[in-house]
């Protein structure tokens, strides 16, 4: 069954094929010259209205998903061009399954009022965390204000980092993360958008498609509870998500 792709321009299997090429880190082009070698005659145009139009179907799907994450969140930045412009990626993390939870682009670090990417976090995650690791930027306290410090709950923020073998917490997850970021940022050379797909894709492929060696080969939407099955998982939520958008309908 061939739910939620289309049939004039590709199989499922050579459109699932092009989501993974680039999103670990093939280029258009090269991911289009590896469909042709497999007899699939498209542009890499063509690839990424792909990319564009299922990224956007899985997005709306996973929105709805609640991941079983734990108590204690990680929350760090990088840096980004978007049309030659710079940018702030800002990700909040969980400590434990490594399920990037929230996410939100800023044109500055250091003014950015950072509430929305915790308000969006606790939505996603139906909880506050019990702990809260960042580095030293202020945008983070501010936001844990009044976010996560509540007279109902008092969410600890810690902002020390430190080496672990000082016994202090120390963010160097969020330091590997942001190295898988800068290696895929390297071949999309620059992002075209805020709101563009990509950064949603980027984010699906890191939870839900790409093993962690942390998690002994298992994803972190597996580790938060979240079963994808068979073994194309982007068919399978392109199918899933397809099929949750016919009902909405």
């Amino acid at each position: 069954m061939n739910l939620g792709f289309e049939r004039k321009r590709g199989t499922p299997r050579a459109i699932t094929s092009a989501m993974q090429l680039y999103y670990s880190g093939a280029s258009l082009r090269a991911t289009q010259k590896f469909l042709r070698l497999q007899g699939v005659q498209v542009t890499h145009v063509t690839v990424y209205k792909w990319i564009q139009k299922y990224t956007a179907l899985m997005e709306k799907y996973l929105d709805k998903v609640t991941p079983q994450v734990s108590n204690t969140w990680r929350a760090d930045e990088i840096y980004v061009k978007m049309r030659g412009n710079p940018k702030w990626l800002f990700a909040l993390i969980d400590d434990e399954t490594r399920f990037w939870i929230a996410r939100e682009v800023a044109s500055s670090k250091e003014r950015h009022d950072a509430r929305h990417l915790l308000h969006e976090g606790a939505e996603k995650a139906q909880k506050k965390p019990s702990l809260f690791i960042t580095d030293g930027l202020a945008a983070y306290y501010d936001a844990y204000l009044r976010e996560f410090r509540t007279q109902e709950r008092q969410t600890e923020h810690v902002q020390h980092i430190s080496f672990a073998q000082s016994g202090f917490h120390n963010n160097n997850k969020m330091e590997r993360f942001n190295g898988e970021l800068r290696d895929r940022e390297k071949v999309m050379r620059s992002l075209k958008s805020e709101d563009t797909p990509i950064i949603s894709g980027i984010q699906i492929y890191h939870n839900y498609i790409r093993p962690h060696m942390a998690l002994k080969g298992n994803t972190p939407a597996g580790a938060a509870g979240i079963e994808i099955r068979g073994d194309d998982k982007w068919r399978t939520l392109i199918q899933n998500a397809s099929h949750q958008s016919k009902k909405a309908v």
